[in-house]
């Protein structure tokens, strides 16, 4: 249900950066890279809303698979997943030697150790080109707190259940993202507490 609710806005999202990516308005011709696709969901929303952009799926375990082709079924702009892990090293990535207009990925940064933000900045940075764009959606702390009680709560059963999971602070995300050459454009606040991080790929 959650990814059915938040994916009109992060669609929203995508629309405003894609122009730059593609060859005109909506993103005709972009090549996408969703890391952690999930139920693949959000793949097939944003692989219908957006005929012209080619997206490619990943997840971490090919358990995942059958449902994310599943839920793309009928969309050819949608290819079959790859077994894609955020930490490994960027030659490792299985879409190495590729190049993507954008790199979409959807609550990861606090469901995953510290090291799977570092090795998908890295990633990120290696496979998209000069003024490619990084979206990052999810809850985020901000000045190191975060930014509400609920997501207080949440941040500390998070912690909790595995003391290597947990709210990322943007400044963190962003320091560690311009190693990459990827810097942040956009800052958005989404519903249910989220942001989007936008971050742009600069040449070296």
């Amino acid at each position: 249900p959650a990814a059915l609710r938040n994916a009109g806005p992060i669609l929203e999202v995508l629309r405003a950066h894609l122009p730059a990516a593609g060859a005109g308005g909506g993103g005709p011709g972009a090549e996408m890279l969703e890391v952690a696709s999930g139920t693949g969901q959000h793949a097939a929303h944003f692989g219908a809303a957006l005929p012209g952009a080619r997206f490619q799926p990943s997840e971490l375990s090919a358990e995942a698979f059958p449902s994310i082709s599943a839920w793309s079924e009928g969309l050819a702009n949608v290819a079959e997943p790859v077994q894609l892990d955020a930490a490994a090293a960027p030659a490792e990535w299985p879409v190495a030697g590729r190049r993507f207009d954008v790199v979409l990925c959807c609550n990861l940064t606090h469901i995953s150790p510290w090291e799977s933000t570092q090795g998908l900045l890295r990633g990120a940075g290696a496979v998209l080109g000069a003024g490619g764009k990084l979206l990052l959606y999810g809850p985020f702390a901000v000045d190191g707190e975060p930014t509400t009680e609920s997501n207080a709560a949440f941040d500390r059963s998070l912690r909790e259940r595995d003391p290597r999971w947990g709210y990322r602070d943007v400044a963190d995300v962003c320091r560690e993202a311009e190693d990459q050459l990827l810097f942040l454009l956009e800052q958005r606040h989404m519903p249910a507490n989220n942001f989007t991080l936008v971050f742009e790929r600069r040449a070296a």
